[in-house]
């Protein structure tokens, strides 16, 4: 029979009788092991691994007869510019650190166990694999480290762009699968909503499969192409431009059509008569909006399609599209009536232009007031310029949303209230692979982090279906204390980095050194808590 020490990720303390903790033999509910075989209890598909083969998840393993971990744990390091592995052995006498990864103090040396790669509490009694003990600015602090099985999650993307995608509560397409759905546009940028657990489990297998794959590959760092239903067809990766229907993003627009209008409004004094800035939600006509006035612009007799807001700002002047301005028109001109005749003037110079500047025209009127093409002076091509030097460059941001349940909170403590509360009393700082986490306010600690700050292949899965993300809580030792932490797995970092979770059976652990990924993500140790 398969020793239970060596074919479990617990690894407690074993009583006489050979369980860990009193606790009584439980088969699983699918079978006992069977004969050559290793049980991994990381998640709740309790893998039965044959010998050389690797569990459902890809991150465990049979060596021997033993389970062992396959993926190294992601170390930070301040000093580290370039990330190596290398194994963590048991300790012999002989074993010494390098000087750089000394105890010392944290402010001096720089080192930070990420819960990537740290194994998981599962299922949910055990205290985490890494419970480290540090100092920081010279006060004892204590991160509790662990990977998060979460079936509660999302992601929240970002593009940046003009260009239309498709309605609200359109649903987002993966592969075939519904996967997510169009959330709100918010300022030059369109948000979608992926995953969530009613999208993991609540529909077919494979919507499960298609869901999990999608956020798997996203909160990596990897591209991976959708269709909007009744939409535009998205190529998406964190950190890139968005690719809408095969064309490349270049600029996030620098405001609406209004916005524009005003910012820019007295650069086009003296050398423009009329300005129509052309916007999906907001297209702004210089010489009636607030700006125009007060640098005391005389009416064009311009008139606009659409439906009046304010002077100067006009709804629904074209449909949603990609062209200009986010809307479904090539030619500007087809926003226009016929002008006032008793305003406007034979001559009468007529800029248009998009909120990013990517596309611009320049008419003249002629005698009959209608809007003649031409040259467009370099001092007007001065102003479309300074509009796209104000547009940042058009890129998809990806943030993890998920809420952290009952397993990560009794990782941290046996009374899990206890770290809700001082997780919301800003006592603890809350990390994922070492980048800050955003933590809402409401109950529970549900946490939101730019997977652009943390480590390339920070996420994983197991089949259930969920995401493995890393997840690490840090606080002063004291404070650890008094909310009941697990004081008996408390161990230093020099002990952490030379063996390991606590939980390895002595089977070798292997570290990858990374230095923070972002200039201006803080140190995990020194950032206060991110709380709604």
């Amino acid at each position: 029979m398969n020793n239970p020490s060596t074919t479990h990720t617990d690894g407690l303390p074993a009583t006489d009788t050979g369980l860990p903790l009193g606790l009584q033999r439980v088969e699983p509910k699918h079978g006992p092991v069977r004969e050559g075989k290793v049980e991994c209890n990381a998640c709740p598909v309790l893998c039965q691994i044959s010998e050389g083969r690797v569990g459902a998840c890809d991150r465990y393993a049979n060596q021997d007869g033993v389970l062992v971990r396959l993926d190294p744990v992601v170390m930070l390091s301040r000093q580290t510019k370039d990330p190596t592995t290398q194994a963590l052995m048991p300790r012999t006498e002989a074993d010494t650190l390098p000087q750089t990864l000394s105890v010392g103090d944290d402010t001096e040396h720089g080192v930070f166990v990420t819960g990537i790669g740290a194994s998981t509490t599962y299922p949910d009694y055990k205290p985490a694999p890494f419970i480290v003990a540090s100092k920081s600015r010279g006060v004892d602090m204590v991160t509790v480290v662990t990977e998060g099985i979460f079936s509660y999650c999302s992601l929240k993307v970002k593009i940046d762009t003009d260009r239309y995608l498709g309605d609200e509560r359109a649903a987002v397409l993966f592969q075939g699968e519904e996967v997510g759905h169009v959330t709100t546009a918010e300022y030059g940028s369109q948000m979608l909503s992926l995953g969530g657990v009613h999208h993991l489990t609540g529909g077919s297998k494979a919507q499960g499969r298609m869901a999990l794959q999608i956020m798997h590959s996203l909160g990596n760092h990897q591209a991976v192409e959708v269709q909007i239903e009744n939409g535009a067809k998205l190529v998406l990766q964190a950190g890139q431009a968005p690719v809408v229907d095969g064309v490349t993003e270049q600029r996030m627009r620098v405001g609406c059509g209004s916005a524009a209008v005003g910012m820019f409004a007295r650069q086009c004094l003296g050398v423009c008569d009329e300005v129509v800035v052309v916007d999906d939600h907001i297209t702004g006509v210089l010489t009636e909006h607030q700006a125009g006035r007060c640098l005391h612009m005389k009416p064009s007799g311009i008139k606009i399609k659409g439906r009046k807001s304010t002077p100067g700002r006009y709804f629904q002047v074209a449909q949603p599209g990609t062209g200009w301005g986010g809307t479904d028109i090539t030619d500007p001109l087809s926003i226009l009536e016929d002008w006032h005749a008793e305003e406007a003037w034979p001559g009468l110079r007529l800029l248009m232009t998009s909120t990013t500047g990517e596309h611009s025209a320049w008419f003249v009127l002629d005698e009959h007031l209608k809007p003649q093409p031409a040259d467009m002076p370099s001092e007007v091509h001065q102003v479309v310029q300074r509009i796209g030097e104000n547009c940042e460059p058009s890129l998809v941001s990806v943030l993890f949303l998920g809420g952290a349940g009952g397993s990560l909170r009794s990782g941290v403590t046996d009374n899990p209230i206890q770290l809700t509360r001082a997780v919301k009393q800003a006592l603890v700082n809350v990390s994922c692979g070492g980048a800050p986490a955003y933590v809402w306010p409401g109950g529970g600690i549900t946490l939101m982090v730019d997977v652009m700050r943390m480590p390339a292949n920070s996420f994983g899965t197991v089949p259930t279906p969920a995401i493995v993300a890393p997840i690490e809580f840090t606080m002063r030792l004291s404070d650890y204390q008094a909310l009941g932490g697990h004081m008996g797995f408390v161990r230093t970092l020099d002990d952490s980095m030379r063996n390991g979770a606590w939980h390895n059976d002595g089977a070798p652990t292997h570290m990858r050194w990374e230095s923070p990924p972002s200039d201006v993500t803080p140190w995990p140790l020194d950032a206060p808590p991110m709380l709604g």
